[in-house]
């Protein structure tokens, strides 16, 4: 073994032991955490604006700082854009991490020097707790892959700018910098196209041992290189490939895909990270036990349940508060100077002791036309269940609601989905993925029973759909992902022009 790899793998048994400890000290790391933010928010107009000086317990906390989405909080935000100093956090952001809003259009998530630690430091513990729980002892004898947003940042008033992956790059450790792939040149480039292929070709021939990025676009790199090799799987192209690393979406949908391409199950590491902080990743060897929430890397957490998510007093539960298996809104205060601040995620917890989670859908990504709030985690796992059943393989999907049908039919759920391998009775799966839905959602039963609404319907898409799709809308490739639900016909209004023959 190399003497790198002796050297990462002794510091990464001991990071396991540590993240193992603080694991079962989370109630106490999220007292220390709230008690550290306010006294530092104290100084800062936010904290003058809302007592701070004042506050002494979680309630006192309730009682004074409302629940804010980044259109509530804007105010503040948009004066630290400009610069002023003591706004959310004391001093100046480090960094604004720019991204997509729904209603916000171009959002500016502040990064500090306290928080970028949490981004930086939790995805190193990720890799080193994996690497250390599943003996990877040549992980780091080869190179490392992460398909990210270009490290090139813009300034705005003395404040560096650019996309979160792109930040995270300019700290990626010296000692690793030799393994990291591709070249700063290739990773600059903005074209999605252009990037993954020149990624699969600077990589081709490399000794790859771990693979990152957002499922669908790790697809079109596989493809890439297939096409480019003539190999049957990238485990054939890349024989020591040790780790696949994603987040961002569910993996399950993809995986049948992914596992093709690869020829096969390959360790993988699945992380929550997020451009108002690092918030979990997975510490055991399977990530459907739940990803471990990070309680010591400066946030502290508060959960809605999504029954009282738009009351205008919601319950606001501290993490002993919370039970197993009920869907809560993640609401987060940071050392990057968001104060009670909802990121849009529903989470819901698998374990106590130590604190898993399981992310579970968008807050505005839902369908309830009709009264049945279906979620994003209901139709992924009904999608599962039928893919299974009928042996078919799909790249993508989104589902819509159809409330003005053609005269003489009742509204339906309208499911878009990109296959890579039909099912061989399209009515059969059609039938059975309506059952799937109604086995997931007790609403929906009712509505289907109640023939308030027809079974679903589902539109057939060649494959290169979504791709085709999400580049008519400048957003293929990065951080870009294609919303699973969506409460109006925007994105199945667009799809249509995209529809193939057989639907």
């Amino acid at each position: 073994m190399h003497l790198k790899s002796t050297i990462i793998h002794a510091f990464a048994r001991k990071t396991r032991k540590r993240i193992l400890r603080e694991a079962h000290a989370a109630p106490q790391n999220q007292i220390k955490t709230f008690q550290a933010l306010i006294k530092k928010g104290s100084s800062t107009a936010f904290g003058r604006d809302h007592d701070f000086q004042n506050i002494k317990s979680h309630q006192d906390f309730i009682q004074r700082v409302p629940i804010r989405d980044y259109e509530a909080l804007r105010p503040y935000i948009d004066k630290a854009v400009e610069g002023q100093p003591d706004i959310l956090w004391p001093g100046k952001p480090l960094y604004l991490a720019k991204t997509s809003g729904t209603t916000s259009g171009v959002k500016y998530i502040p990064i500090t020097r306290e928080s970028i630690h949490n981004h930086i430091d939790n995805a190193r513990d990720s890799l080193f707790n994996m690497t250390a729980l599943l003996n990877l002892k040549t992980l780091f004898n080869g190179k490392l892959v992460f398909l990210s947003g270009s490290p090139v940042l813009e300034e705005i008033n003395g404040i560096k700018v650019g996309r979160l992956s792109g930040i995270v790059n300019h700290w990626f450790p010296s000692w690793l910098r030799s393994n990291q792939m591709p070249s700063f040149q290739t990773n600059c480039i903005e074209d999605w196209e252009t990037k993954v292929d020149r990624i699969a070709h600077e990589t081709l021939h490399e000794d790859m041992r771990i693979i990152s990025g957002i499922p669908p676009w790790v697809q079109m790199y596989y493809e890439r290189l297939l096409e480019l090799s003539g190999k049957e799987n990238i485990q054939q192209l890349f024989p020591n490939f040790q780790l696949f690393v994603y987040g961002g979406v569910n993996f399950e949908p993809y995986r049948q895909q992914l596992e093709r391409l690869t020829g096969g199950k390959v360790n993988s590491l699945e992380t929550y990270p997020a451009s108002e902080g690092f918030i979990a990743y997975q510490d055991q060897a399977d990530a459907k036990d739940g990803l471990l929430l990070q309680c010591n890397s400066g946030i502290f957490y508060e959960f809605v349940p999504m029954s009282e998510m738009h009351h205008e007093n919601p319950t606001r539960l501290g993490l002993t508060e919370v039970d197993l298996d009920t869907d809560y809104a993640l609401i987060m205060s940071t050392n990057a100077g968001l104060w009670a601040y909802s990121i849009g995620d529903t989470i819901r917890f698998v374990n106590k002791d130590p604190y898993r989670v399981k992310v579970t859908g968008r807050i505005k990504h839902f369908i309830s036309a009709f009264g049945e709030h279906v979620i994003g985690r209901e139709v992924e796992e009904a999608l599962r269940m039928a893919t299974e059943k009928h042996d078919c393989l799909i790249n993508e999907f989104t589902v819509a609601p159809q409330v003005n049908p053609p005269m003489g039919q009742k509204p339906f759920h309208e499911w878009w989905i990109e296959f890579e391998k039909q099912p061989a009775d399209p009515e059969a799966f059609s039938r059975d993925l309506d059952q799937a839905m109604v086995a997931q959602n007790l609403y929906y039963q009712d509505l289907i029973e109640g023939a308030v609404l027809q079974p679903l319907i589902v539109r057939y898409l060649s494959p290169g759909t979504f791709k085709a799709y999400m580049h008519s809308i400048g957003k293929l490739g990065g951080q870009n992902k294609v919303p699973r639900l969506s409460n109006d016909r925007k994105i199945a209004d667009r799809l249509a022009d995209f529809l193939s023959p057989t639907s």
